[in-house]
């Protein structure tokens, strides 16, 4: 290969031709493409405005999306306030009446306050569920013994509302199971000593009552304690010796069984006087068919005597017309009486 030759005049030639070529496609490129340009530049102008329109739009939803977002977060916020306010006044109120219980505590600590408290809760219990007449409250027995309460019903339902209460709050308040279980056997003897006093005292068929009676319990706590608690064998003891533990909810369910009684009872004896007074209407029935019965035989007589004498009373007016025919024809035939003189010939 030989060196090129810069003074060779082809190659500045060509090098002139080349540099002129390029220099028009530089020159005429731009003209001839400018339009395709234009017009890709009006694509990209309407598609970046149709994106700036969309992400205005979507702007403008988001800002009344956060606005109500804002608004409803508010009023939340408010109504939060609000029920924290009422919170706050329920919890005081709460309180309030915690400090009542606990007043109402201490004055029922005494078993006496206790024991009145119980009967309290029983009269309403009766009077809810049982009319006045079907109950009443510290029933004497002949012995002088007195019970809370007897329901009257075909005989006397026995109700004591009394109940021994010191050992089982110890029991239920003890700090150990040691402590727990030396007052529970403390609270199981005071049960079992109940259960046989409201059985010597208070089942006594021989002045009416039934061989069983009722010992209603005041809280929901000491029924279950006392029917599956650790002093469960009670119960059965409590059954054994007829006595029955009710709570305020199973004694409500007791108490609406013996209002449905006692209204079945009303019922037979309303359809007892009623069919009484039915006996008694068949009675009057059948006395006023005898005299129906009487007084239509005495039409019937009445009857046939007025159709004999109507015929007697026929045949006699026959006669009496035969008569009187004769008396006339007899006296037709008779001659006429003399003429009386007259008055001017006498004189």
């Amino acid at each position: 290969m030989r060196p090129l030759a810069f003074a060779d005049p082809m190659v500045i030639v060509a090098l002139i031709v080349v540099a002129l070529a390029i220099l028009a496609a530089a020159f005429l490129v731009p003209r001839l493409l400018r339009p395709e340009l234009e017009s890709r530049n009006n694509d990209v102008d309407r598609q970046l405005r149709a994106v700036v329109e969309t992400m205005d739009r979507r702007l403008g939803e988001l800002d009344t999306k956060v606005d109500r977002r804002l608004d409803t977060a508010g009023k939340t916020e408010t109504q939060i306030h609000e029920r924290l306010g009422e919170v706050t006044k329920a919890t005081a109120e709460m309180i309030d009446r915690a400090k009542d219980l606990g007043r109402l505590e201490q004055a029922l600590r005494p078993p006496k306050a206790r024991g009145g408290f119980g009967e309290l809760l029983l009269e309403n219990l009766l009077r809810d569920r049982l009319p006045p007449d079907a109950y009443d409250l510290q029933y004497t027995f002949s012995s002088g013994e007195r019970v809370d309460a007897v329901i009257y019903t075909e005989q006397l339902v026995p109700v004591d509302a009394k109940f021994p209460l010191d050992n089982f709050e110890r029991m239920t308040s003890a700090d150990n199971e040691a402590e727990a279980e030396l007052h529970a056997k403390a609270f199981a003897r005071d049960v079992k000593g109940h259960i046989d006093a409201i059985a010597m005292k208070y089942i006594r068929p021989g002045e009416g009552t039934y061989d069983w009676a009722l010992m209603y319990l005041p809280a929901e706590a000491i029924y279950y304690e006392l029917v599956c608690g650790k002093t469960g064998a009670l119960l059965q003891y409590a059954h054994d010796k007829r006595v029955f533990p009710v709570s305020a909810t199973t004694f409500t369910a007791y108490l609406q069984v013996i209002a449905f009684g006692l209204k079945g009872m009303q019922i037979e004896r309303n359809a007892q006087v009623v069919m009484e007074y039915c006996a008694a209407l068949q009675t009057d029935f059948i006395r006023f068919r005898d005299d129906f019965e009487l007084v239509g035989k005495h039409l019937t007589n009445a009857q046939g005597k007025y159709a004999a004498a109507e015929k007697r009373l026929d045949k006699f007016e026959t006669k009496l017309d035969r008569a009187s025919e004769e008396q006339l024809e007899i006296v037709a035939a008779e001659p006429p009486p003399p003429a009386l003189p007259r008055a001017l010939d006498a004189a």
